[in-house]
């Protein structure tokens, strides 16, 4: 996999395909492998004409890893996914992100607005506005010395993902301290760029897609039935959905 460095960190990617480019960045926990090889969205991606690609994020996967908290801004990763970017002399693409992923596409299109034609949030509703989550637990359960006396369910079931990862934990529990930096209201009205908010219709972390996309000035929301947190990510009824948004936003040159 190759890679590149931004403000000291060693960056792995993956470049695939020819067409429309789609940057896809995973959540928490996950990586490429992980959020978009395994479940079948850079399969899906590729064969539709797009150019796929995607990112292991700081302190994820074969990208770096750091213990200082402040280093897992989303801000900070949003600066990564505009300097790759740069890396790739991409002028402008449609950005994908799943859970925490999202949230780094919200910042990237406040951020870095030119160089993001469409936003597809993925597993995550107004709670990128409001919050969500008891995500301290989290913490304690990854760097638990002894996982089966975590008591947390949503703890065990975090702490269980990274361990199958094989993800270093203590990196974990500092991105998890920093990186639910929240947009405000304001934030989200400012978000001009065509949006799909999608979210499991049994998703008890994302928080509903409905109130966020009253915010936005041009989102809409597609339910993926039945599926939870989890489950939603490989969803067929997704990547349908996904692919007919952007079929329907093809970039423009300027």
């Amino acid at each position: 996999m190759p890679s590149f460095t931004h403000e000291g960190f060693d960056l792995s990617y993956i470049d695939e395909g020819e067409g429309d480019p789609v940057l896809l960045i995973h959540g928490f926990a996950s990586s490429i492998k992980v959020n978009w090889v395994g479940p079948g969205w850079v399969r899906t991606l590729t064969e539709a004409g797009y150019r796929v690609v995607a990112i292991d994020n700081r302190g994820h996967g074969n990208s770096s890893k750091s213990y200082d908290p402040e280093d897992y801004r989303p801000s900070r990763m949003a600066a990564d996914a505009a300097a790759l970017l740069d890396h790739l002399s991409i002028e402008r693409a449609h950005l994908m992100g799943y859970s925490m992923g999202a949230r780094v596409c919200a910042f990237t299109a406040l951020e870095h607005p030119s160089r993001v034609a469409t936003l597809v949030f993925g597993g995550l509703g107004i709670g990128m506005v409001e919050g969500v989550g008891e995500w301290g637990t989290i913490a304690d359960a990854l760097l638990a010395e002894d996982p089966s006396a975590i008591e947390h369910s949503r703890g065990r079931m975090f702490r269980a993902f990274a361990d199958q990862t094989k993800s270093d934990r203590r990196a974990l529990a500092a991105c998890i301290a920093t990186s639910r930096d929240l947009l405000d209201e304001a934030d989200a009205a400012r978000i001009s760029q065509p949006t799909l908010i999608a979210v499991g219709t049994t998703d008890d972390i994302a928080g509903a897609p409905e109130p966020l996309a009253a915010l936005m000035p041009d989102a809409e929301v597609f339910a993926i039935d039945g599926r939870d947190h989890m489950l939603s990510v490989g969803d067929r009824t997704f990547k349908k959905r996904v692919v007919a948004f952007l079929s329907d936003h093809p970039l423009v040159a300027d």
